[in-house]
């Protein structure tokens, strides 16, 4: 995933930085160089378990114990409308 996809993931979401952040686990500056792909001046690369995250994410998935997915409800029905 790269910086430009992470932040068009987080803007389709509807997620401001602070929300995306809570939802993947991370802290809003980390999450503010993976949209920038650059921290004092070094490339930043979006790690794949957060790349695979952002996909469960917009899937509804909220919770996934290894074996079965707790989905957001209320994201499920917002797709269903769509």
């Amino acid at each position: 995933m790269s910086p430009g996809q992470f932040k068009r993931w987080r803007k389709q979401m509807g997620l401001s930085q602070k929300d995306a952040a809570d939802a993947l686990g991370l802290k809003r500056r980390v999450l503010q160089y993976y949209e920038k792909g650059e921290r004092d001046g070094k490339k930043v690369q979006i790690p794949r378990s957060i790349s695979l995250a952002c996909y469960a994410l917009s899937q509804g998935v909220e919770e996934f114990d290894g074996v079965t997915a707790k989905k957001n409800v209320a994201l499920e029905k917002a797709a269903a409308k769509e």
